[in-house]
């Protein structure tokens, strides 16, 4: 069946292509397959939407959508279900109750009525709409002098520092439990509710310029609050109040959020639609435009585009059998999706005339839907799994962390942005340095606001808009800051001073001077700018700022040069560890927290590291950070372990990976319910350290099974592919860079539309056969005016020697 269709194994319930059905039926002797296919009858007239899609070939069921839903109304079409016996492909039509049993046709019916992975991520079911809270317009608020800090909340009852309520009566900071966000707690918040009856809290960190998580108790849902600016500002905290217009829309919103997203889409210019390879939209899921803008970078990249797009075919061969969960299945079936040019194709002439006789010119979208890229590569993240808007720059580092842990061919394509820095740190008393290498994959710049070349115009402006509010008049227009990019490039090189550092040499705390080089240039470099901060006022604030990014770009100047003569180095000492005797005791320092969460790491992770280095100071916790960041609860919250608790899970850990112990049963059970034999499934989870997932890869990449090997044999191979890891993850080798000059030529950037990393929207902007693109979302246009100056992320490329 070359037209399309997905075969579903009535055992296992897993979906195969035609090419795939034949190796698992050999492979699992399973006979009995449900064959699906659905086929587009005619598009319905007046339906929305472009030209009538064609069949797609169903490999591996790795369809991906085009902007068109098949499901909806505007086509169409018929289902085809058919039972399938193997070897002799025997077909049995559906529905066909006499001839089947019971349960043969029970199960068909719910594999026929089982929503889709798309359709269970629907945006209907995302969000309901939020109704005004009864109580928001009469709350009474108690004038008893509580101030919020703008950081190290905690629970008053039980010092939890997690999903934290402030209640908006009294201002008690209290720990939820059963909210909507589905966060963990201990219900004190809720406690307090029903013993005071005061009926609104929100939740710390969610309070931006566009409002905050909000809860009713007593309406037992979360709520919206229109006056939350004025009940924030009771207990100290600053949301920008403003004036609101007939409208609902805040006017000092107004102008500089248009201003911004005019600028940044290019609104206002008749863009030309570009199609073809490479050409290719993304649909936009409700808040997934970061994904879409980083993704659309990442493909243009030579070096990703072979190691996915072109080894597609062995990707897809030896795909799991669950290919839904294989990071590269995943990120080969989107990165074919954009380069192909099958989901790109400029509308018929016939579509164009009928939109001429209508006087419809609206532009033809294909471009395709990401939902099941979205939903692998985000699950088990609590922000990216979310529908909330994120980082885009948070997210290229976690991509980058799946290709890393996901390695595909010999050569690592994120290997292109990877670089060592390194940093030296002097000790202002004893003059003695340190030298110290770490990897990184982003240049991040700070922008130098002191150096704004139209400061006049930026204090004129400050006065005016001020007069305007307190006067509740319309606001002047937007006067941008204009920031030199050598500024800031000046900024990134220039000593850091820490007052809280451990000097190894005088066994105390000391002042300490750090800078920063380049041990190794990347072959493409990713710069930030670092627009977002936090103000004193609460506010993650973003720095609405003009800078002249160049085109071309030299940083030689900033190569790291090692130990100097005549200088002398710091001891190699620990700084000692202080462990209270109640761990529950220790206050932790949330300067240094902070410090380090401005570098780009995780709050929980800087928080942990400030923690286990006894509060010694940010740069003790930074090497804490440097050396634990690769392991997998890096950034899960601190537990503070009970005394003895380390030592016995670690050698109860031990313990589960002696060289004597047998794979574990229930993942045993797990591959031989799949229809694979016993002896096979054994073979394969000691073969792979009892990975269940490696497991399933390694018996297709081995067409004949193996006899049962000696059970010591096996304890031997074990012991040394163990060994033989350790001295992989050990060697002297270093991290595998690209080093060479340190000249770059500007090739794409990413941009930002909002007041915060929470809300707005981002659109990326490429270089290409010699002209700039726009990517916004499923809108793919040759750009007219790139905006280069309002980027946030930039992406350069070596420029040969």
């Amino acid at each position: 069946d070359s037209e399309g269709g997905l075969y579903v194994c009535m055992n296992t319930f897993l979906g195969f292509g035609r090419e795939h059905i034949e190796r698992h039926y050999r492979k699992t002797g399973q006979c009995v397959y449900l064959h699906l296919k659905r086929r587009v009858i005619e598009k319905v007239p007046g339906a929305s939407g472009g030209a009538l899609p064609k069949r797609r070939n169903a490999k591996l069921f790795l369809d991906l959508e085009t902007s068109s839903d098949l499901n909806s109304d505007d086509f169409e079409y018929e289902d085809e279900a058919k039972l399938i016996i193997f070897p002799d492909h025997y077909e049995i039509s559906l529905p066909n109750i006499e001839e089947l049993p019971a349960l043969v046709t029970i199960a068909c019916d719910a594999l026929l009525s089982a929503k889709s992975p798309y359709r269970k991520q629907e945006p209907d079911s995302w969000e309901e709409e939020l109704q005004a809270s009864k109580h928001a317009k009469t709350l009474v608020q108690l004038d008893n002098g509580v101030r919020i800090p703008p950081s190290g909340w905690k629970c008053s009852k039980c010092d939890l520092r997690e999903n934290l309520w402030l209640n908006l009566t009294d201002g008690s900071v209290l720990c939820g439990k059963w909210f909507f966000d589905g966060s963990g707690g201990n219900g004190h918040a809720m406690e307090h509710y029903k013993e005071t009856g005061y009926p609104l809290a929100v939740k710390l960190g969610t309070i931006t310029p566009d409002g905050a998580d909000v809860y009713s108790f007593d309406e037992e849902e979360p709520v919206l609050d229109p006056h939350i600016a004025k009940h924030l500002a009771h207990f100290g905290i600053d949301m920008l109040q403003m004036q609101v217009t007939e409208n609902g829309l805040r006017d000092n919103d107004i102008k500089p959020r248009v201003s911004e997203w005019e600028v940044i889409q290019e609104a206002g210019v008749k863009l030309k639609p570009m199609y073809g390879p490479g050409y290719t939209g993304m649909k936009n899921l409700g808040n997934s435009c970061y994904l879409n803008a980083v993704m659309q970078a990442i493909f243009s990249i030579p070096e990703f585009q072979r190691a996915y797009v072109g080894n597609l075919p062995r990707i897809f061969d030896y795909s799991p059998l669950d290919p839904t969960q294989d990071f590269n299945t995943q990120m080969a079936k989107l990165g074919h999706g954009l380069l192909s040019g099958q989901y790109s194709k400029p509308p018929m002439k016939s579509e164009l005339i009928e939109q001429v006789m209508k006087e419809e010119h609206k532009p033809q979208h294909n471009g395709i839907s990401p939902r099941m890229f979205k939903a692998f590569i985000s699950k088990g993240h609590p922000e990216f799994s979310s529908n909330r808007q994120q980082d885009a720059q948070e997210f290229f580092l976690h991509l980058i962390n799946l290709v890393e842990r996901n390695p595909v061919g010999s050569e690592n394509p994120s290997d292109v942005f990877r670089f060592v820095v390194e940093e030296r740190t002097q000790c202002c008393q004893s003059r003695k340095v340190r030298y110290t290498e770490r990897v990184d994959y982003i240049m991040q710049l700070p922008v130098a606001m002191e150096a704004a070349t139209n400061k006049d115009e930026l204090i004129a402006y400050e006065l005016k808009r001020r007069e305007a509010e307190a006067a509740r008049r319309p606001l002047p227009e937007l006067v941008r800051a204009k920031i030199p990019f050598s500024a800031c490039l000046q900024a990134f090189s220039e000593p850091s001073n820490v007052e809280d550092f451990w000097s190894s040499a005088l066994q105390a705390k000391s002042a300490r001077v750090r800078t920063s080089r380049f041990a190794s240039f990347p072959e493409y470099l990713v710069v930030q700018i670092k627009k977002f901060t936090f103000g004193l006022d609460w506010i993650p604030k973003k720095l609405d700022v003009s800078i002249d990014m160049p085109d071309f770009l030299d940083i030689s100047h900033l190569r790291a040069r090692g130990l100097q003569p005549g200088e002398e180095e710091l001891p190699d000492i620990a700084p000692p560890i202080v462990i209270p005797d109640d761990p529950k005791a220790l206050d932790i320092d949330e300067s240094s927290v902070m410090q380090l969460a401005e570098m780009g790491f995780p709050l929980e992770a800087c928080r942990k590291a400030v923690y286990y280095t006894g509060n010694l100071g940010a740069e003790v916790a930074f090497n804490w950070i440097i050396a634990h960041m690769e392991e997998p609860d890096f950034a899960e919250p601190l537990v503070i372990p009970a005394f003895g608790e380390v030592a016995s899970s670690g050698a109860a850990a031990l313990g589960a990976v002696g060289l004597d112990n047998q794979p574990p049963e229930e993942m045993v059970a797990i591959i031989i319910s799949m229809g694979f034999q016993r002896n096979l499934a054994i073979q394969a989870l000691k073969a792979t350290n009892n990975n269940l997932e490696r497991a399933l890869e390694w018996i297709f990449s081995h067409p004949d099974p193996e006899e049962e090997s000696d059970p010591a044999l096996d304890t031997m191979d074990m012991e040394n592919n163990a060994n033989a890891n350790i001295l992989a993850e050990t060697g002297s080798e270093g991290p595998r860079i690209k080093d060479g000059p340190g000249r770059y030529e500007l090739f794409g950037f990413i941009s930002h539309m909002g007041t915060s990393t929470m809300s707005g929207h981002y659109v990326c902007h490429l270089r290409k056969e010699g002209r700039w693109v726009i990517y916004n979302d499923l809108r793919v246009c040759a750009s007219e005016r790139p905006p280069k100056d309002l980027g946030y992320i930039y992406f350069y490329h070596r420029i040969p020697s």
